[in-house]
């Protein structure tokens, strides 16, 4: 064989030493952040066999439970049902201020634009915490608060897809002299109406699962049971609501992408 004919061996290639001192470095951080926070399995393992006796309660979950958690879990799709509508309905108005698309105002989309970070800069257990606080513990204040977190999401994510809709549209609507409010709700809502109900039932999703969350701390649901249940050590009885509760969740998650594919096409 001819020294042409032999395939040329392709150079060693140098060692990435900023990856690894990447990886270095993140370790290190992992280390001294357990450090730090004391992180410690031994008492899960060799703590006299309660954290085995735990596992052990989790692992054998009381199914006959589930039929006493009817009525919570009715109240729980019942916050995340009208929390989603009333959030994504108000959204939407926002969201019309939101982009300069449809806001022809400079000062009333910049004003909009800092209310929905306000709104965002809010987990929902803080908004549940905060109207528990305002109107007592129950569903409303559930309610409530997934209302104010959706507005800030959905608002946001409907702004941007307001911001890349076709001009032409709008451009037709201003030469037929219509109002802004017929402007936008002509010839922007029919370009965004698929990704909108997107979003929406994006938020469903986020409101079954921050529903759970917001009734722990008093905003009613499954979650005032979960937490009734933990005070009384009952790790049977949260196995099979949190059992339950991923199946839920999943189901809805695989409806919903179905429906957001239907919708998107």
């Amino acid at each position: 064989m001819t020294s042409a004919s032999v395939a040329t061996r392709p150079a060693k290639p140098r060692a990435n030493w900023g990856a690894r001192a990447l990886i270095v470095l993140a370790v290190v951080v992992t280390i001294v952040g357990g450090i730090a926070i004391q992180f410690d399995l031994r008492p899960l393992l060799f703590d006299g066999g309660r954290g085995w006796f735990i596992v052990s309660e989790f692992l054998d979950p009381n199914w006959a439970f589930l039929l006493r958690t009817i009525d919570p879990w009715l109240v729980t799709f019942s916050i995340a049902v009208l929390a989603t509508a009333a959030g994504s309905v108000i959204a939407l108005v926002v969201s019309m201020f939101a982009s300069m698309v449809t806001a022809r105002n400079r000062v009333v989309y910049q004003v909009t634009k800092a209310v929905m970070s306000v709104l965002r800069s809010l987990p929902d257990i803080a908004w549940g915490l905060l109207f528990v606080a305002f109107v007592g513990v129950g569903p409303l204040a559930g309610i409530l608060a997934l209302i104010f977190f959706n507005v800030g999401i959905v608002a946001k994510l409907t702004a941007e897809t307001i911001d890349a809709v076709e001009l032409g549209p709008l451009e037709a609507a201003d030469a037929a002299g219509a109002s802004g409010l017929q402007r936008a709700f002509a010839a922007v809502v029919p370009q965004i109406l698929p990704n909108y109900l997107s979003y929406v039932m994006y938020t469903f999703e986020l409101n079954v699962r921050a529903s759970v969350v917001i009734g722990i701390v008093g905003g009613g649901g499954i979650g005032s049971t979960i937490i009734v249940e933990l005070a009384r050590f009952n790790y049977d009885n949260l196995s099979a609501i949190i059992i339950l509760l991923f199946v839920i969740v999943f189901l809805i998650d695989i409806a919903s992408r179905w429906i957001r594919k239907r919708l998107i096409g």
